[in-house]
């Protein structure tokens, strides 16, 4: 997972997973006799790592706002080990058919994972509305986490999460309509 989250798919060979196990090359051949094999159990570890993270980060803490929570949570989430290698791996499954096979099924239940814990979390409904400000919130922080903000990264990211609060409670009808921008 680590060698995933630094140094990518593609330079992350088995002899360096091997290495960074503890493994001799043979050792780890006779458990993952073929990469797909590898890849399988990386994206099952990857994923349940991420699960058991989003699990402990749904929970917040008494007397705080439980929208703006989820926001932040989320944002720290996508900073951690296992959701910046389950990125890569998403980036890479673009152009890899094995890599895109083996990780739809984690995708899905990731996804579940999230209408369950954000509906309870920001206290939505379900229903379009609320598809609406989960998908938004959710794939806004992602394209964020990845993007290269080359200059201003903590006041556009300041601003840009603001925004995605406010959107995300207007569209769960939390309070009156109102801009977006906060000026």
């Amino acid at each position: 997972m680590q060698l995933f989250a630094e140094a990518g798919y593609h330079a992350a060979t088995n002899a360096l997973i091997a290495e960074a196990a503890g493994l001799t090359r043979g050792a780890m051949l006779y458990h993952f006799p073929t990469r797909e094999d590898l890849v399988a159990a990386a994206i099952e570890h990857i994923h349940n790592a991420r699960l058991a993270l989003f699990d402990a980060a749904a929970r917040p803490p008494p007397g705080v706002d439980a929208t703006a929570h989820a926001i932040g949570a989320y944002w720290t989430l996508l900073g951690q080990p296992p959701f910046v290698a389950f990125a890569e791996l998403e980036a890479v499954a673009r152009t890899d058919a094995m890599v895109r096979e083996r990780l739809g099924s984690a995708q899905a239940a990731f996804d579940q994972a999230q209408v369950a814990a954000f509906s309870a979390l920001a206290q939505a409904g379900a229903g379009p509305r609320f598809q609406a400000s989960r998908d938004l919130a959710r794939f806004l922080l992602e394209g964020l986490a990845r993007g290269n903000l080359a200059y201003d990264r903590d006041v556009r990211v300041r601003n840009l999460l603001a925004i995605v609060d406010r959107a995300v409670r207007m569209l769960n009808r939390k309070g009156d309509v109102q801009e977006l921008w906060l000026e």
